[in-house]
This record gives structure tokens, sequence and C-alpha cells, in this order.
């Protein structure tokens, strides 16, 4: 085949492509359809009714039995599911902060008060404790519990890694605190 049976293949092809382009825009342009502002029937969807919510921090969240899920959790798999935590926080007794604070003593104490950490502004104006029910709802996503946040993870989906994680950080403790 030489050179102008190609070209013409080529031009054949690219022509096709810019009268499908063409018609498509004329077509647009001569059956314009404007479309209502508001729609000719309304399809009624009944919502799920959720057990009981409260608002906080401009979102609306769950009310969540912290001792029903407390009771689910395992520390062993605790210490595993921590592992994903252990590449930005230390966990030991006076270990050093990393990328994120020191979780040592963590369950209880004030939010963003640990003194050779800079905090985000979110974290340290949010003036709460780190109780259970709080660690619960800021593992499911950091970012949505606390707008602002610099933590960038994406949190623990499933209850029980949260109720273990949430017991192992209690029992890194100088006195833990009584599970509810």
């Amino acid at each position: 085949m030489d050179s102008f049976e190609l070209n013409k293949i080529i031009a054949a092809v690219l022509l096709v492509a810019l009268i499908i382009i063409g018609i498509g825009k004329l077509s647009d342009a001569i059956f314009y359809v404007e479309k209502p502002k508001t729609p000719g029937y309304v399809v009624e969807v009944e919502q799920a009714v959720t057990a009981s919510t409260e608002t906080k921090s401009d979102t609306v969240t769950e009310k969540v039995d912290i001792a029903a899920l407390m009771a689910m959790a395992d520390l062993a798999h605790g210490e595993k599911v921590f592992k994903k935590c252990a590449a930005c926080h230390s966990i030991v007794k006076g270990g050093k902060n990393n990328i994120g604070p020191a979780l040592y003593n963590v369950v209880n104490r004030q939010v963003g008060v640990v003194s050779d950490y800079k905090y985000s502004k979110a974290l340290t104006e949010y003036g709460k404790n780190w109780t259970f029910e709080e660690l619960n709802g800021y593992l499911i996503r950091p970012a949505k519990w606390i707008k602002g946040t610099k933590m960038a993870f994406a949190g623990l989906k499933k209850e029980k890694d949260r109720a273990s994680v949430i017991l192992y950080l209690n029992q890194n403790s100088d006195s833990p605190l009584p599970l509810p």
C-alpha cells in the first residue's frame, strides 16, 4: 500500500469523526430543550429512621451505645489494629511525638494539650476530653468529626476495630479507666 492510499484512509476516518461531532452540535442547536425549573412529578422516598440523633460540630451523628460497643473490644485485636496508627503515633510511656502526638495516657486527656506537639487550630480549640464516645466518633472519620484537623487518616469503619483500639489506648495508661 502506498502513502496515497494511507492518506485517503486517514482522511476518511477524520472526516467521519468531524461529521459525527458536527451533527451532534447541529442537533443540539436545532432541538434545544430547556430543562424545567421544577420537576413534573416528585418521587416520594421514605426516609430511614435512625435510633437517636444529636447535632455535633455542624453534622448529624448517631448516638452510640458505648457500653455495647466496648463489650465487643478485644485487647489483642486492638494492638494489631493499632499498627495502622503506629506509623504516626507513639503509644509507649514517655514516647516522643512523631507525625502525630504521643498517645500514652490519651483516654480522658483533654484534646490538643500535649505541650511539645503543634496541633491544628481545630483541635486546640475543641475543648473536650478524649472520652470513649469522643474517641469512637473521631476514629470513624477524623476529618468529619473535628472539621479542620490535619490528621489525614481515613478512619476505622468496623465497630470491633474501633472498640479494640480504644480498649488498647485505655490500657496504655498510668490508670486505665473502667469500661462503661
